[in-house]
C-alpha cells in the first residue's frame, strides 16, 4: 500500500489533533476510509457529541513539525505506509505515526524486547548486555527503551548488531541527558523511534504509550529485573495483552528488584536464563496474529441521531464497558452504538479504550 503525500499529510494532522488518541484514530479511519475525509467530518461528529470549543491543528502546524524532523534528517512513518513494521499494525491499537532516525529497516526484522529496571544492580545489567548481545549474534533486533539501567545494558550489548530505542518522548528528546552517547551510537548503529511530535519534553504520561511499542515491535518481552510497581510490569502486561511472549529471569527473593520477575514467573511467564530458552520457546509452532481488518462501524448509518448518542452517553460509567454490551442495553445496532461512542469521545464524554471498551 502507497499513501498519497496529501494523505500522509492528513494522517500526521489527524493524529496530533485534540482528542484524536490510537483508538479513535484507527476508528476514524475504519469509518471514513482517509483521514481527509475524517478531518471534514470532525467539527460535526463534535457538535453532534456534544461537545465544544474544538479546535483542529493548523496545516502550518503540521508542516512546522514535518521541517522539524527534515532538519534531524529524520523520517516520519505513517500507519498505511508500505514500511509501517507489521507486528506494530496487529496491535490494538495500533500508533498512528513513528518518527525515526538511524536505520528504520530494522524494525521489519525479528526483534526481542529487553526491559527492567533503572537502578539496577551490576549482575543484572551483565545479564542484560549478555543476552543482548547473544540475540543480536543469532539474527534478532534487540528493542527496548533508552532508560538507565537495564534498558541502557541492553542496547549497549546489541549494538554491534542492531538495536531500536523507543523514546517517550520526541525522537530529539535525550532522556536521561546521561545516555547522550549511547542515543547517538544507536542513532549511527541502530534506529531511535517515538510517536510523539518532534521536539516534545517526555512526561509521566508518556512512557506507557512508549511501553506498547517496545512490546509491539517485539515477539517477546524479556524482563530482567524490576520491582512490582514499576514500567517494565506494564510493558510484559501490554505483551502478554498483544499476544507476545513474556520471560522473566529469576532472581533472589532478598533483593526488591526480583520481585517483579519473580512474580511474572508466578503467573505463568517463560524461565528465561539464556538465549536457549528464548529459542526453545520460538521453536514451537504458533499462530501469527494478524492486522485487525473488520470494522466495528458496519451498518452504521451516516449520521447518528441525537437520541441514541445520549442513550448510550447515560449507560457509560467509570468501569470499561464492551461495546457490544452497550448495543444490547442501548437496543441498538452495533454499528451505530460504535458511531455513538466515537461522537462521544471526540466530544470529551467517553474515552475509548483497546479492544472494543469504553467508559466515561
Amino acid at each position: 500500500m502507497t499513501l498519497e503525500a496529501a494523505e500522509r499529510f492528513a494522517r500526521l494532522r489527524l493524529a496530533r489533533t485534540d482528542r484524536v488518541g490510537p483508538v479513535s484514530f484507527r476508528q476514524l479511519l475504519d469509518r471514513f476510509g482517509t483521514a481527509a475525509r475524517a478531518l471534514d467530518a470532525l467539527p460535526d461528529l463534535v457538535r453532534r457529541g456534544g461537545g465544544h470549543g474544538f479546535t483542529l491543528p493548523s496545516p502550518g502546524e503540521i508542516d512546522a513539525e514535518l521541517a522539524a524532523g527534515e532538519r534531524l534528517k529524520a523520517q516520519l512513518i505513517v500507519f498505511g505506509d508500505a514500511d509501517y513494521p507489521v507486528l506494530l499494525a496487529a496491535i490494538d491499537p495500533p500508533p498512528p505515526l513513528l518518527w525515526t532516525l538511524g536505520d528504520p529497516a530494522l524494525m521489519a526484522r525479528p526483534s526481542m524486547a529487553i526491559v527492567g529496571a533503572r537502578i539496577a544492580s551490576a549482575g543484572g545489567q551483565r545479564i542484560a548486555r549478555g543476552l543482548a548481545q547473544q540475540l543480536g549474534e543469532a539474527g534478532h533486533i534487540v528493542v527496548s527503551g533508552m532508560a538507565r539501567g537495564i534498558d541502557g545494558a541492553a542496547h549497549a550489548g546489541a549494538l554491534p548488531t542492531g538495536t531500536v530505542a523507543v523514546l517517550g518522548g520526541g525522537i530529539d528528546d535525550v532522556y536521561p541527558p546521561d545516555n547522550a552517547d549511547l542515543y547517538r551510537q544507536i542513532v549511527e548503529q541502530g534506529c531511535v523511534v517515538s510517536e510523539s511530535p518532534v521536539g516534545a519534553r517526555a512526561q509521566a504520561k508518556d512512557f506507557p504509550r512508549r511501553n506498547r511499542i517496545i512490546s509491539g515491535l517485539s515477539r517477546g518481552v524479556v524482563v530482567v529485573e524490576a520491582e512490582l510497581r514499576s514500567g517494565s510490569l506494564i510493558t510484559a502486561r501490554l505483551a502478554a495483552e498483544q499476544g507476545r511472549d513474556v520471560f522473566a529471569v529469576p532472581g533472589s527473593p532478598l533483593d526488591p528488584r526480583s520481585k517483579g520477575p519473580n512474580e511474572l514467573l508466578r503467573q505463568g511467564a517463560i524461565l528465561c536464563e539464556g538465549l536457549a530458552d528464548i529459542e526453545r520457546e520460538f521453536e514451537r509452532p504458533r499462530a501469527i496474529r494478524e492486522p485487525a481488518g473488520d470494522t466495528p462501524f458496519a451498518g452504521a448509518p451516516d449520521e447518528i441521531e441525537a437520541e441514541l448518542v445520549e442513550r448510550v452517553a447515560a449507560l457509560l460509567s467509570p468501569t470499561p464497558t464492551p461495546r457490544d454490551e452497550l448495543a444490547r442495553a442501548a437496543g441498538a445496532p452495533v454499528g451505530a452504538v460504535a458511531a455513538a461512542l466515537l461522537e462521544l469521545s471526540l466530544a470529551g464524554r467517553a474515552t475509548l479504550l483497546p479492544g472494543g471498551l469504553a467508559s466515561l
